[in-house]
């Protein structure tokens, strides 16, 4: 009976050795690949397999399961099993340094305080534990300064998953983008890195309300059964660029950045993006620089400072220029990712490298009056001793939304927030259409400012642009675009106590069609100029010259009834008398040609009216046939929109040449005596 119990105890030994080992294997094959969650599982299962007198199987178990942990962001799961492995005497110095950094995510400060100064005693240049060290010492009080930081959890965009990586896009700030692994992602299976569903891109709509719908996964392609995140925009929206991460099961997992493009509503399959012809490397988080020119993204490739650097690579009709690391200011031996441009030009991005909260801490980099690079941290409550990273910014206002994982450290999903640091920021908002039509994307807005400000801005899709403006200044502002006039604005800044937005309108008159000149009136059966009119033709006397090589035809337009000579006439002496008014102003004759047409040349319809006039459609012609079609209060309408006074563009090089039909050279750039400095006005080369 003795010798049968230690065989059957024997058999079980070796089973759970054969176990162990089995366990074993398959963490290491999954660690291979970079599956972290499932290498875990498998270690642990391997752990508690084994007897606690094998001490040193333990503790190279912990340091195991500390590490697969530690990539997937379980930090107390992390702490608890590097403190196995310090137990078990299996822990390097590097591995106590990893212990110290965990300690910090976590919020013990105190613990981390000793374990990395342990470090520093041992390795004292190392820069991760001099940084961890300055964290530890410096987060208790950062917390309890705090600062004008309003930070408030979303739940309507996160799920029992990770929700991270917000992104907000639209002219209006109106839709917002994020990553999640909820549920509702493609694929049924879970992946091997994080334990969840792949992550997908999700977007959510804000109605005129202001009020958020449900999120929904973005459709067209380019979500697939493997990870696709952290989105970004080229400055029109019409291309996303995203990170990708695909399953091979051979190969350990590579981020790569890949391209989407938008075609009417919907996003079509991303492609890669060949940033260099390294392909052993990580390239992720892409964003663009805010002038469109610049791509930066993360990557742990040769020649970097360590772990993830930011890069960045010039954006040329060629394709992509040579990459560049953004050097030691702002990366460090630890993880630099999750980038984002605040409108200003100001870069966001995450750090677990500095001196911070613990974990990933948010922060930005500026440049100064003398082009030197500053580093700033925003402090408590927009970093915490979580993972804080993945900015999005609601135009220019510090205000928009980020990811965080501060409320649930034990399992890391992170979650979405918004944030608000009120600011006295002055900006001007403009809008460029066509008179009489709908908004120019294609318009570009130059700006000139008495402090030295010389920009020039592009629009959005809905033909606005929004920039921060300075008080005590005096700004232009010149909306141009091709086929259309020029249309300058003039705006004076005042210091202000709280915060405003300045709204300037540029409508350009279409070269190629009649532009109408609204609220011109004349005395009734006269051609006499009413007072209120001035106004409208005052500003047809900056038009012109604004643009002063144009020479136009004004004219006068009436309704069918009367006779068709004394309509011509009136028209003809109305069109005249509008002209007297511009030449008395300055403009020269021969710039204008007055007509009457009279009744021969009825309004042509344009899609803008029909919305005001539903019972209108595009290209109708108002002539007597149709009008007396319509119901009388109609015909009334009609009749109005036909008595009308217009202009249209002859000529565009008016002066431009002499008289033997050369070409004039340019005028020497114009100068405005101010304040007694000189104000250079527009360089359009």
């Amino acid at each position: 009976m003795k010798n049968r119990f230690s065989i059957i105890i024997f058999s079980l030994l070796l089973l759970s050795s054969c176990g162990i080992d089995n366990n074993i294997k398959k963490g290491e094959a999954f660690l291979a690949l970079g599956e972290y969650y499932d290498a875990g599982e498998q270690f642990k299962k391997a752990y508690s397999k084994t007897p606690p007198k094998e001490r040193a199987k333990r503790g190279m178990l912990a340091l195991k399961m500390a590490h697969c942990y530690e990539r997937i962001h379980a930090s107390q799961k992390a702490v608890g099993a590097y403190r196995n492995a310090v137990r078990y005497n299996t822990a390097t110095i590097n591995d106590r340094l990893s212990l110290g950094r965990q300690m910090l995510k976590v919020g013990d400060y105190k613990n981390a305080a000793i374990e990395l100064q342990m470090v520093l005693d041992s390795m004292p240049d190392n820069i991760l534990a001099q940084n961890g060290l300055l964290s530890a010492k410096m987060a208790p009080q950062w917390k309890k300064d705090g600062s004008r930081y309003i930070v408030k959890k979303q739940d309507i965009f996160n799920s029992r998953r990770a929700d991270f990586s917000p992104m907000l896009a639209g002219d209006q700030y109106d839709q917002l983008y994020f990553t999640s692994t909820r549920n509702d992602a493609e694929g049924d299976e879970l992946s091997g890195i994080t334990g969840t569903k792949a992550g997908d891109i999700f977007v959510s709509q804000k109605d005129d309300k202001g009020k958020w719908s449900r999120p929904e996964a973005v459709t067209g392609g380019i979500n697939t059964e493997y990870d696709e995140g952290t989105c970004s925009f080229s400055p029109d929206g019409r291309e996303m660029y995203i990170t990708q991460c695909l399953n091979d099961g051979e190969y350990p997992r590579y981020a790569q950045i890949a391209k989407s493009n938008r075609s009417d509503a919907a996003w079509g399959k991303a492609t890669v993006v060949e940033l260099t012809k390294d392909t052993l490397s990580s390239f992720a988080h892409p964003t663009l620089s805010p002038d469109g020119n610049w791509i930066y993204f993360v990557s742990d490739m040769p020649g970097g400072q360590g772990g993830l650097d930011i890069w960045r690579a010039r954006i040329t009709a060629a394709g992509f220029g040579g990459v560049e690391n953004l050097g030691s200011q702002i990366n460090t031996p630890g993880n630099e990712m999750f980038l984002a441009f605040r409108p200003n030009g100001d870069l966001y991005f995450s750090s677990d490298g500095l001196p911070g909260m613990g974990g990933l801490d948010i922060y930005y980099a500026t440049t100064d009056a003398n082009g030197k690079l500053k580093i700033e941290h925003p402090g408590y409550p927009l970093n915490s001793n979580g993972d804080d990273f993945g900015m999005t910014f609601e135009g220019l206002q510090n205000k928009g939304y980020f990811s965080s994982n501060r409320a649930d450290l034990g399992r890391g999903w992170d979650k979405i927030y918004s944030f608000e640091n009120p600011e006295i920021i002055q900006t001007v908002k403009g809008w460029v259409y066509e008179n009489d039509g709908y908004e120019l994307p294609k318009a570009l807005v130059y700006m000139v400012g008495n402090d030295g400000t010389n920009l020039k801005l592009n629009v959005k899709g809905d033909g606005s642009f929004e920039q921060k403006i300075n008080p005590d200044v005096d700004y232009i502002f010149l909306a141009t675009c091709p086929g259309f006039l020029n249309h300058k604005e003039e705006l004076r800044v005042q210091k202000v106590e709280e915060s405003e937005e300045y709204t300037l309108q540029f409508p350009l008159p279409n070269i190629g069609i009649p532009t109408l000149i609204n609220n011109i009136n004349y005395e009734f059966d006269k051609a006499t100029l009413t007072p209120e009119s001035t106004e409208a033709l005052d500003k047809l006397v900056d038009l012109l010259n604004e643009n002063p090589n144009i020479t136009i035809e004004l004219s006068a337009h009436c309704d069918y009834r009367g006779s068709a000579a004394y309509n011509k006439t009136l028209s003809q002496k109305r069109a005249e008398s509008v002209c007297s008014y511009l030449k008395s102003k300055g403009i020269a004759a021969d710039r204008l040609t007055p007509r009457g047409y009279g009744k021969e040349k009825p309004k042509v319809i344009r899609k803008k009216l029909t919305e005001t006039y539903k019972w209108l459609k595009e290209d109708d012609r108002l002539t007597q046939e149709f009008i007396e079609k319509l119901p009388k209060d109609q015909q009334e309408i009609a009749n109005q929109l036909n008595r009308r006074t217009e202009f249209i563009v002859l000529r565009t090089t008016y002066g431009m040449f002499d008289e033997k039909g050369n070409l004039k050279p340019l005028p020497k750039k114009q100068h405005k005596e101010e304040n007694n400095a000189d104000t250079e006005f527009f360089d359009m080369e």
